[in-house]
């Protein structure tokens, strides 16, 4: 069971990863280098392993749109290692409404030193991650919940989220247990400007500080992402 939160998946693994979808460590290992980001041979070949899961995995399921390496990079891992350079050294991580995996699983294999954990309420999705982390040798816990239950129960430094909800929505789900955790940190396009601004009309950000703390080029398009660090003012 990989010491992971949900049920046991054994049987149900996706075998045929690699049949279905071959290795490209040569490639991946090119395309990270031209977006400078350094990893060892063997985070290149976990980051492989994953991709090919994932897109194995989604083929059953709805998990994730960048279905080719230019996407997986260009998206998945980019924004994964940019929220990296944000959380401290050995935080404990929230990957809130994980999805496929990402950025929670990428940022397990990029930053070893992080405690990181999943949650999605989608009890498929879960499920789904659960054995991919599995199959990674990952020892990741896996929260078939809400992210209010999980913070019920736990506490983290960071909760990180991606393609997630409206600001305002996540603040609202949030609310009443900043207790629990010390910063929020969101990857959001363009109009977070207009979510903010929703946001702030409707006082969900009259106790909390809002600070962008990063934005870069999406690889390929050129848009902009930016990350939101949202945080308690006593945090």
């Amino acid at each position: 069971m990989c010491g992971i939160i949900v049920a046991n998946l054994r049987g149900s693994t996706v075998s045929n990863a690699d049949t279905e979808f071959p290795p490209l460590i040569a490639e991946l290992e090119a395309a990270l280098a031209a977006q400078q980001i350094a990893v060892t041979s063997s985070q290149v070949e976990l980051l492989d392993h994953y991709r090919r899961l994932l897109w194995s995995w989604n083929e059953r399921m709805n998990l994730t749109r960048h279905t080719t390496l230019e996407k997986f990079v260009g998206r998945d891992i980019v924004d994964s290692f940019e929220l990296g350079k944000l959380i401290e050294h050995g935080d404990r991580v929230l990957d809130v409404g994980t999805g496929g995996g990402v950025p929670g699983v990428v940022l397990a294999i990029l930053r070893p030193d992080l405690s990181v954990s999943l949650c999605d309420s989608t009890q498929k999705k879960a499920k789904a991650v659960e054995s991919m982390a599995c199959d990674l040798r990952l020892r990741i816990p896996v929260f078939p919940n809400r992210v209010e239950e999980v913070l019920e129960i736990t506490t983290f430094n960071t909760l990180v989220a991606r393609a997630l909800a409206p600001l305002a929505k996540v603040l609202t789900w949030l609310q009443p247990r900043w207790d629990a955790f010390d910063q929020l940190l969101m990857i959001k396009g363009p109009s977070w400007t207009e979510e903010h601004e929703t946001a702030r009309q409707a006082g969900l950000l009259r106790r909390l500080n809002l600070e962008k703390a990063a934005a870069y080029s999406t690889p390929a398009t050129g848009a902009e992402s930016v990350i939101l660090r949202i945080w308690p003012p006593e945090a």
